[in-house]
Parts: structure tokens; C-alpha cells; sequence
């Protein structure tokens, strides 16, 4: 008995009836066609979401075709842009929680049999797959697209651009007018922001978990074939219910290691280390930072996608898109070719007709930019747990560095030193007290970084934090430390001019202080203090699990 049934079917349940009759739905078909919710996170205020009103509509044509009812409702959707340099970021992971909660409350209140979920952004992807294994209901996800490489003459630009120009202006680089025109002509239209950001990160793992269909994470916003995609999508969320395809049938051990093996080799956003274990906690399978590093060392990173190279979403999607890099993958053993997907079809089988079309975009296995992938997680004293960098987007003479710490307990005191001259070449950024529990929310430093390379820096500093990066960070940053600093270790006690060495293809990261100091300071340590005392953000971080966890709510 499908889910529709026991809510709306028999006479004891009239009442349930005769509300939705009261929404123009027809009597003769409740219980003979499955009730499919269409989650849309659209809003009038990110770009990433603004035109998902036109997906939704070929999503709900869709359905209908293929024989379904159609109930779109909607989800929030926070833009980490805009929330990037204020209180706003503090909400933004928590958010995800927030988004898993609310479709879970809708689908079991009321009686939903499948869902096709359209998100585009951040933290709205994976807290979308996180709700559809939580209700493990036949589901398939169809995002917005990357939205178009914005220019200005011959300089293609994006929103790492945008932001890392506030430091060129601030140096004296650029005019304000210059700024300015950087800033209108980065974003040139609806999408999600054109690198290899989080969100594109995430929207291209859909395809190699195996939730979304071909084309998911590389079509533009702004082609058809986005939304003959999303029409694709409510049929094929239709034929899920009627062959009872759940999940947990997708979301299978080898299907995250395949996401982590193509993530590996896009070089995707360091919040993947973040989101996938999120996902997979919700169906009870383990994944940590561990399962991370051990693929990330036998992966090799094939692409250089913004901000880890000149090439953007659009040219990855000329050259094959995700299905040709797990094609190429495939054909050198690192893909579990029997995953099945949301197509019906398996991996291997979804995929073989997929060759690269441009290997200046889509290296080969055998000529990769790494022989290792795009992420590295680092381990010492400072990071017991773990910690995170970005390799593929960190220069040659980073890779290796060691400097006096520079401290700083907030974000924005970060920035107001970066600015202010107070950071200098050689010097170790540390932003303590910015991890899930002590942010609260984990917040993302993209504007201390995206100053650091602004500032013209970025060659010379390295930045460690317990909060995260935007998929947008470029050069020597480290985040996801773990435990965070509001745990009381080596981490939380570090002190200006203190030495620290990085040293990222050894794979490690330490405050270099005899263990007799480090003990005596964690003697008189004591943790701060919340930042915010009231409210969702109180109750996330009584709740909230360390990073290296993916920061799930425990």
C-alpha cells in the first residue's frame, strides 16, 4: 500500500479527502496514481534559486506525463554570497538541518510517495538527499545549473573574482568604478556561481552518487536541456514509485566512494568532506575523513575548474560533463561500475557512451594535473581529528610552510587585521572559535581568504581555522580543524608568534611547541563564553558534532 493510501483512501479517512478536494484534486484518482511532492527551493532573492520556478513547472509536467500528481512545496534556500561577510553565516550550515527537518515534517504529515527535490545551492543539495534517505521514499533530485562565466574585456570572471577584487581595491589596485564593474559583470545572470564552488561541487556528485540523471551537474541554467532534464525527472519519479526504488538502494557504500573518487578528481569544494558523510550518516553508513584521504591518494585530480584553474562550469560541460570524468574513471578501475542509479541504468552502464570530448578540460587518467586528488586531510596536534585543504588550489610554494601565528577569535577581526596591515608575509592566519560549536555554525572564511589574496598575499600566508572555506577559496587554507577550539587542545591555545609548520604532501600540520608549554597553557584555558545565547543557533550547538562528523546533529 502506497503512502497516498493510508492517508487519503477508505472512508475513515474523508476528512483527509476533503482537504485536498478542497485544492482542486480530482477524487477519481487519489489512490490510483502516486502523489509526488516537488520540493522547490525557490526564492526571489538567490541567484542560484530565482528561476527555479520554470524547473519545478517541467518537473510538474513531468510527473503528469508519466502518470503522477504533482504537490510542489517549497524549502529555504540561503544564499552563502550574500550571508558571506555578517551574523548571516552563522546560519547558513545550520540551515541544512533546518531544510532535512521541514521535507521530512511534510512528506510524513502528508502522504507522499515519491519526491523529485530541486534545490541549486550549498547547503539546500545535501540537506535535500540528507531528508530523501531519512524517508527513504523513491526520490530524484534535478538542480538549476551553473549559471554563465561572467567577463569584463578579455577577463573572465566569477564570484571569487567579485570578492577577491574588495582586496585589489583596498591596495589601491583598482578604482572604486573598476570595482564596481567587476562587480555587475561576475554574476551575469541566474545559476549557481560558475567555478567548481560547493554548490556545483554537490550538484555534480548527484550524478556519481547516482540520485540525479546525466547532465545534472553541468547543463546551464539558461538551456533547454535543463529543463527537458527536470521533465525527465518527474517521469522518472514516477517509474521510481512503481518499481519501488528507495535511497538506500542508491545511497550504497560504493556509490560515496564513487562520489568521493569524482570529487577527488574535479578538485570539488572542501564542504563535500562536510556533506557527504552528513548523507550517508542518515542511512547509518560510516564516513569519515579517513575514507577521504585514503581515496584521495590513489584519485588523480583530472580537472582545474575555478578556483583551482582557468577553465569554468561551462567548459566542463562542453567537454563531457561528470558523466565523461566517471567514464574516465571507469576505464581505469576507479568506479564501482554496478551502483545503481535513479536512470534505471547501472554506472557502468549510464556512462559508456560518455567519452571526454576536450582532455584540455578532462585530463586523462594517465596525465593528470596530480597523481593525488584535489583535497588533502591533514593531521598533528593542532588537528588530532583531522583538517581540511583545498590542494589543487594551493600554489607550488605553499604546499610546504611554516611561520609565526597570527590569532585572531572571530571572522571579522581576521578581516579588520588582514586589512589593517597586521598580517605579514610569512605569517600563519589562525581563526579560532569559528567551528560548528563555537561559531556557532561553522561559518565560511572565504572574505579573510579572498583578503589574503587581494592583499596580494597569497604566495606568502597560510590560514588555518576551525571554520570552513567556500568552494571559491584559492591558496594555503586549512580548515575543518577538529577537534575545534572550543574542545580545549593545542588548537585553542596557540598564541601570536608562535611557530607552526604546514606541510600539506606529508600530510601534516603543527603547532611547534615543546609538549611541557602546551600542557601548561591548556592548564589554565578556559572555553569562552557562547557568541549567540538565544534561539535556532543555542539549540544547533548544544546539538551539532565536531567537523571531521560532518557536523551532523546528534
Amino acid at each position: 500500500m502506497k503512502n497516498s493510501e493510508k492517508v487519503y483512501c477508505g472512508p475513515e479517512h474523508a476528512e483527509a479527502r476533503s482537504l485536498l478536494y478542497a485544492t482542486g484534486h480530482l477524487g477519481e484518482m487519489l489512490g490510483k496514481r502516486p502523489l509526488i511532492g516537488v520540493v522547490n527551493s525557490f526564492n526571489e532573492i538567490v541567484p542560484g534559486h530565482f528561476h527555479l520556478r520554470s524547473i519545478a513547472d517541467a518537473v510538474k509536467q513531468g510527473v503528469a506525463m508519466g502518470g503522477g500528481i504533482p504537490l510542489e512545496f517549497p524549502a529555504i534556500a540561503i544564499c552563502d554570497g550574500i550571508a558571506m561577510s555578517h551574523r548571516g553565516m552563522h546560519y547558513s550550515l545550520p540551515s541544512r538541518e533546518l531544510i532535512a527537518d521541514s521535507i521530512e515534517s511534510m512528506v510524513i504529515s502528508h502522504g507522499l510517495d515519491g519526491l523529485v527535490l530541486i534545490p541549486n545551492c550549498d547547503k539546500i543539495v545535501p540537506a535535500m538527499m540528507m531528508a530523501a534517505c531519512r524517508l527513504n521514499i523513491p526520490s530524484i533530485l534535478v538542480s538549476g545549473g551553473p549559471m554563465a562565466t561572467g567577463g569584463r574585456g578579455q577577463e573572465l570572471l566569477d564570484y571569487s573574482s567579485a570578492i577577491e577584487a574588495v582586496g585589489r581595491y583596498k591596495r589601491g589596485e583598482i578604482t572604486g568604478n573598476e570595482l564596481e564593474e567587476i562587480a555587475l559583470t561576475a554574476c551575469p545572470g541566474c545559476g549557481s556561481c560558475s567555478g567548481m564552488f560547493t554548490a556545483n561541487s554537490m550538484n555534480c556528485l548527484t550524478e556519481a552518487l547516482g540520485i540525479a540523471l546525466p547532465g545534472n551537474g553541468t547543463i546551464p541554467s539558461n538551456y533547454g536541456q535543463r529543463l527537458a532534464l527536470a521533465k525527465r525527472s518527474g517521469i522518472r519519479a514516477v517509474e521510481l514509485v512503481t518499481e519501488n526504488v528507495k535511497p538506500s538502494d542508491i545511497f550504497t557504500r560504493e556509490a560515496f566512494e564513487n562520489a568521493i573518487r569524482v570529487d577527488m578528481a574535479l578538485a570539488g569544494s572542501t564542504n563535500t568532506t562536510l556533506h557527504l558523510p552528513a548523507v550517508a550518516h542518515e542511512l547509518g553508513i560510516p564516513l569519515s575523513l579517513d575514507d577521504f584521504d585514503r581515496l584521495s591518494g590513489i584519485t588523480p585530480n583530472i580537472c582545474k575548474i575555478s578556483p583551482s584553474g582557468s577553465h569554468h562550469m561551462d567548459d566542463l560541460y562542453r567537454a563531457g560533463g561528470v558523466a565523461a570524468v566517471i567514464h574516465e574513471l571507469l576505464h581505469n578501475n576507479m568506479i564501482h561500475g554496478n551502483c545503481l542509479t535513479v536512470s534505471g541504468k547501472t554506472m557502468s552502464e549510464q556512462v559508456k557512451d560518455c567519452p571526454v570530448c576536450d582532455s584540455s578540460v578532462i585530463r586523462r587518467v594517465d596525465d593528470p594535473y596530480s597523481a593525488a586528488g584535489g583535497l588533502v586531510v591533514l593531521k598533528g596536534n593542532i588537528a588530532k581529528d583531522g583538517a581540511v585543504v583545498k590542494a589543487a588550489a594551493v600554489c607550488k610554494e605553499m604546499l610546504r610552510h611554516k611561520g609565526p601565528a597570527k590569532v585572531f577569535t572571530s571572522m571579522e577581526a581576521a578581516v579588520s587585521g588582514i586589512y589593517g596591515g597586521k598580517v605579514r608575509k610569512s605569517d600563519v592566519v589562525v581563526i579560532q572559535y569559528e567551528g560548528p560549536r563555537g561559531g556557532p555554525g561553522m561559518r565560511e572564511m572565504l572574505t579573510p581568504t579572498a583578503a589574503i589574496a587581494g592583499m596580494g598575499l597569497d604566495r606568502d600566508v597560510a590560514l588555518i581555522t576551525d571554520g570552513r572555506f567556500s568552494g571559491a577559496t584559492r591558496g594555503a587554507c586549512i580548515g575543518h580543524v577538529s577537534p575545534e577550539a572550543t574542545h580545549g587542545t593545542p588548537f585553542s591555545i596557540i598564541q601570536d608568534g608562535d611557530m607552526i609548520e604546514i606541510d600539506i604532501p606529508a600530510k601534516t600540520i603543527n603547532l611547534l611547541l615543546e609538549p611541557v608549554e602546551i600542557k601548561k597553557r591548556l592548564a589554565v584555558w578556559r572555553c569562552p563564553k557562547p557568541k549567540i545565547k538565544t534561539g535556532y543557533l543555542l539549540r544547533y550547538a548544544q546539538h551539532v558534532a565536531s567537523a571531521n562528523r560532518g557536523a551532523v546533529s546528534e
